[in-house]
């Protein structure tokens, strides 16, 4: 396509709908777990704890607090913050692994919460990559013009499937929730536009053994506890996320020197940071929040993009990556302009 008054030979950028950030939210549950606690429950010590995973705390749900609850508060802070109503959405991504019940789904739970009765409303399960497979999924909604605005949720309640007598897997994992609210608006068409520029996902369910839950209803009828082998998540973890930031950054045209902010899933100190390294992303970029609230899986990036948007880092025009890994395995990117 050529315009009027231009030479074939010259470039043309073609406008296009971005799914730009309009606002951030997020929820933890009312009870703080220490370190110092767990050393009652199991054979542990905040040191050992510390050392080999950087958590110091976590928040667990009690009883009332379902995930689709701490899904709803999450979602009245980020409308909160985005200045819009609960009508102005139509879609509702949710990324669980632990949702309320087997269905309906959490996400139309919040939906009714949040007084919604138009749009549509989903789950998405991709363990601890949920989040990241979440705002894909809600931009190729947006991109597509069928829907204006979007809330994406990641809310989980991991303490319900946890082995608390297994000191490797309780002390990992917390409750709580994140959202954002996208907006589907124009953009230029280059990296300077706000918005989401890229997502990458992969997945290889050849791993299913190194972490799952050991049950289902379409298995063995129950719920099933969280099983896990730490050292073969650790290599796979650090090994496995070059792929999708590299691709990242040649999809959207930048380079790792723009980035900003990079808001790894918060699974492991010890995993963010030799992550980081063999990236080449300067420790000063990086935002963890592993060692408050532990492994929440798909909360875990919404609930550290909140902290590190209100206390100031992260501002309008930064360039932003967020990227995890989870069971399957499934892991992934986004590249954000905030």
């Amino acid at each position: 396509m050529i315009r009027s008054g231009t030479r074939p030979e010259e470039s043309i950028t073609l406008k296009r709908i971005r799914s730009i950030v309009r606002g951030i939210g997020s929820y933890l549950p009312k009870r703080k777990l220490t370190n110092q606690e767990l050393e009652k429950i199991v054979d542990t010590t905040h040191e050992w704890i510390v050392q080999r995973t950087g958590i110091e705390q976590r928040y667990i749900a009690d009883d009332s607090e379902t995930t689709s609850v701490l899904g709803i508060r999450a979602a009245e802070a980020a409308l909160a913050d985005a200045g819009l109503t609960a009508q102005d959405i139509d879609l509702i991504v949710c990324a669980t692994s632990t949702p309320d019940h087997t269905f309906p789904s959490t996400a139309t739970m919040i939906q009714n919460g949040l007084g919604i009765t138009h749009g549509a409303a989903f789950d998405l399960q991709a363990v601890c990559t949920g989040f990241v497979y979440a705002v894909a999924t809600a931009d190729k909604f947006l991109q597509s013009g069928s829907h204006k605005r979007a809330l994406v949720i990641g809310a989980e309640t991991f303490s319900r499937i946890l082995d608390w007598n297994d000191r490797t897997t309780c002390v990992l994992f917390g409750d709580g929730a994140g959202a954002l609210v996208l907006e589907a608006q124009e953009g230029e068409g280059n990296s300077a536009d706000r918005g989401i520029l890229t997502s990458q996902l992969r997945s290889d369910g050849r791993y299913r053994e190194k972490l799952y839950v050991d049950g289902g209803p379409g298995s063995t009828k129950t719920t099933g506890i969280l099983k896990m082998e730490g050292r073969e998540v650790f290599k796979f973890a650090v090994g496995m996320v070059t792929d999708v930031v590299q691709d990242a950054f040649k999809a959207s045209g930048t380079t790792p020197e723009e980035l900003k902010w990079f808001v790894p899933h918060q699974a492991n100190k010890r995993i963010i940071t030799a992550s980081a390294d063999k990236l080449g992303i300067a420790p000063e970029k990086v935002v963890i929040t592993v060692d408050r609230h532990g492994n929440t899986s798909a909360a875990s990036i919404p609930l550290a993009l909140d902290v590190a948007r209100k206390d100031g880092r992260i501002k309008d025009g930064d360039l932003v990556m967020i990227e995890a890994i989870g069971g399957g395995f499934t892991w992934g990117s986004a590249l954000i302009r905030w």
